[in-house]
């Protein structure tokens, strides 16, 4: 029953213009989980990246830990914890909340220009595509595609033989 009530706000909330449902734990409805399928991102003023600490219903993955390790070397501190919605939206308001973003093996990293919550909606990053956001973007594909150098080791070249 609960799959059936989430896949209907899901279609409630695109029949609004939105593309993905940011997902709440399900115990107090008040902590981030992800965005869609996506590890979610937040970006502050000073050049902190918060994601949703990894609790199990938050699934660790191989683009999540590349974006987080990418911006620890463009200098971005970054902290894995609770994050609740209303501080979200406080430093959203605040003009705290600099840029917001999905991470995940499809989208790579994925913009999030604006949230609505209880009919409280925030634009972030003026609801254009973030600096750090299209950086994280173009350098973790660009190491994808061999375009950018691979400092980190990630890359194994294979034989087509």
């Amino acid at each position: 029953r609960d799959v059936e009530r989430s896949r209907g706000l899901g279609d409630v909330y695109k029949r609004q213009g939105y593309s993905q449902v940011l997902w709440l734990d399900g115990e107090t409805m008040k902590y981030v989980q992800e965005v869609g399928a996506m590890n979610m991102m937040f970006v502050y003023e000073d050049r902190k990246i918060v994601t949703p600490v990894l609790n199990g219903s938050i699934l660790p993955g191989i683009t999540r830990d590349s974006i987080l390790k990418l911006a620890k070397h463009l200098g971005y501190e970054t902290e894995e914890r609770r994050i609740a919605i209303q501080e979200v939206f406080d430093a959203a308001h605040a003009g705290r909340l600099n840029e917001a973003f999905g991470t995940g093996t499809a989208a790579v990293v994925s913009p999030v220009k604006e949230l609505d919550w209880k009919g409280d909606k925030v634009f972030i990053s003026g609801g254009k595509i973030g600096e750090l956001t299209q950086k994280l973007y173009d350098t973790l594909t660009g190491i994808q595609w061999g375009k950018l150098p691979d400092t980190k080791g990630w890359t194994v070249p294979v034989d087509a033989q």
